[in-house]
């Protein structure tokens, strides 16, 4: 590692891994969640022929907001032959809170990503829906500088009625998003779509799959299949989730 600088209450930490498998950085929010107003940032870069996985232990709580936005922004950055895997557990928005996400990737042309996010709506264990609140979430991925695909998804106020909508998430308990960029990444389009069932494309070169579910453990399900099947042909990432996922 050539340089770290972190600030509570974000920190990484470095659990060990096989021989054969790249480092492992786990994010961990000190805080225990992320309420209304405060403003994350994580500046992460992966030099030329190095590889990187980026996971968290938990999934992360964006608690009820009186009013600010909370913000989170993500820059990932990849160079020539490298490989990095960006895998955080899910982000679970409690009833009235407020998230602005920006998630921006840069990669060289040789360069190998796996991204997956999960955002749920609410605790549904605990009899909790999002119904109000704010969300806006946001993807911007460029390869060799050119941006190649940007995606955005938003609601606001009263979400519930957003959802009901016909061509809204309905009784949705969440989605989830995995993006693969790289040179295998449209010999991956076949399978993508058998374990997306259908919700797979590609849009210039880059894999793109989503999953919705009324169940959250189901979606978590789905989503942990796909990237074991995806992982090892994707980036060389051993065939299963992080171990940091099944503890």
């Amino acid at each position: 590692m050539r340089h770290l600088a972190q600030e509570a209450p974000l920190r990484a930490l470095f659990p060990a891994v096989e021989p054969n498998e790249a480092p492992e950085a786990a994010i961990i929010n000190t805080g225990g969640g992320v309420v209304g107003g405060d403003c994350y940032a994580l500046d992460i870069e992966v030099e030329a022929g190095a590889a990187l996985t980026i996971t968290t232990p938990a999934a992360e709580k964006i608690y009820r907001s009186s009013g600010d936005d909370a913000e989170i922004v993500a820059h990932l950055r990849c160079g020539e032959g490298a490989r990095l895997e960006w895998l955080p557990q899910e982000t679970i928005l409690f009833d009235g809170a407020r998230l602005r996400r920006r998630i921006e990737i840069d990669l060289a042309p040789s360069a190998r990503f796996l991204g997956v996010e999960t955002i749920l709506f609410g605790r549904r264990a605990s009899g909790e829906w999002l119904n109000h609140g704010a969300l806006r979430d946001a993807w911007m991925l460029r390869i060799d500088g050119k941006p190649v695909w940007a995606d955005a998804i938003g609601f606001a106020g009263d979400i519930a009625a957003q959802r009901a909508v016909r061509f809204g998430l309905g009784e949705a308990a969440g989605y989830a998003t995995i993006v693969i960029a790289g040179p295998h990444a449209s010999a991956l389009l076949p399978r993508a779509r058998d374990l997306a069932q259908g919700a797979a494309t590609l849009v210039n070169g880059v894999l793109l799959m989503r999953f919705l579910d009324s169940d959250a453990a189901r979606l978590r399900g789905a989503v942990i299949e796909a990237m074991a099947a995806l992982r090892p042909e994707a980036t060389g990432g051993r065939g299963a989730a992080p171990r940091l996922w099944l503890n």
